[in-house]
């Protein structure tokens, strides 16, 4: 077996479909079938289940795609390391980011990042965890920006910082009035959701645990409605709808010197007033996250400090370099 055909079946088991993973490989889908074929017969055992609609892959198969990823990446560490000879920093580095972090974190970082390490340039891939974590798994990003908790897959992670949750409500709600807000004065209020797959939602549910009941029963839509990012909801709340909660680096700037900051929806401008909780604030914990096989640790140590290169207002920051290179090697 070659190399080339162990990236054929890594691409049919991510693809589950053999004409995308030609694609995805730049190959005709008959050729790509037919070194499939030839590994299994030469191994002697199914990789894959075939159907009309989708193929699977057989747990014996899981196992052998994961070793020919395993195989892939060390050749192509073979290529990193005559690279690392020269530049530790040089060639892209591929990155994922969950879509609640994404539109607040990566307009800064990149320009640090640039200014920084630009021979290091980014390719960023926003998504789920879920789905980030599968691209971690199968070599499709390097690294990732997530929010904890997410599920145990053995990886390095480099705690970035914590990040405390405001409430959004509208300017002429009642808690508009107030300097602060407790966990208990939302329960009765109208909360507005992510749709299911975020993480951010299931930060929500844990600080109003309540509103979990109302995703699925007919009544609860009455009360709870789901948005498809959190700027739709913020202009959901701008629209008087209901009340959120947001990360603080989704918060405008400026938005909490006078507490009001303008959002346009349609023709009409409305304001949301937010407000910080009183006591111990919920938060969120953000993370960088790589394979442990990952070998280009200056890449790493590179991307945390762009990122603390970053304002990141209102948040708390965690770990220092030597950390995050101790967890790298």
């Amino acid at each position: 077996m070659t190399l080339t055909e162990l990236k054929y079946i890594v691409a049919v088991a991510r693809e589950k479909h053999f004409g995308r993973a030609a694609e995805a490989c730049f190959v005709s889908q008959p050729t790509l079938s037919v070194a499939v074929k030839k590994i299994e017969e030469e191994l002697d055992v199914k990789l894959f289940e075939r159907s009309a609609n989708e193929v699977t892959v057989t747990p014996l198969g899981e196992d052998i795609v994961r070793q020919a990823q395993s195989v892939l990446e060390q050749a192509a560490n073979i290529k990193e390391i005559a690279k690392r000879g020269k530049d530790p920093l040089a060639g892209p580095l591929r990155m994922g980011v969950i879509y609640t972090i994404g539109p607040y974190l990566l307009p800064d970082l990149v320009r640090q990042n640039i200014r920084l390490s630009p021979q290091m340039p980014l390719v960023l891939q926003e998504n789920f965890t879920g789905k980030l974590l599968e691209m971690l798994r199968t070599g499709e990003i390097d690294c990732a920006i997530l929010a904890e908790p997410f599920p145990d897959t053995g990886l390095a992670v480099a705690p970035l910082y914590d990040e405390p949750f405001f409430a959004a409500v509208p300017v002429g709600h009642p808690l508009a009035q107030r300097k602060r807000v407790t966990t208990q004065e939302l329960k009765s209020e109208t909360m507005l959701l992510l749709g299911t797959g975020h993480c951010f939602r299931d930060h929500v549910l844990e600080v109003c645990p309540e509103f979990a009941r109302f995703s699925s029963n007919t009544e609860g839509i009455q009360k709870s409605f789901e948005g498809s990012s959190l700027e739709t909801i913020k202009h959901m709340v701008a629209a008087g709808m209901g009340v959120t909660l947001v990360p603080r680096l989704s918060v405008p700037e400026g938005a909490l010197e006078d507490g009001q900051a303008k959002s346009r929806i349609g023709a009409d401008e409305s304001l949301i007033r937010y407000l910080p909780f009183e006591g111990d604030a919920p938060l969120r914990r953000v993370v960088l996250v790589w394979r442990r096989s990952f070998t280009r640790y200056a890449a790493i140590a590179a991307l945390r400090n762009a990122i603390y290169a970053c304002a990141l207002p209102g948040v708390t920051r965690l770990s220092d370099l030597r950390q995050v290179e101790a967890q790298a090697a």
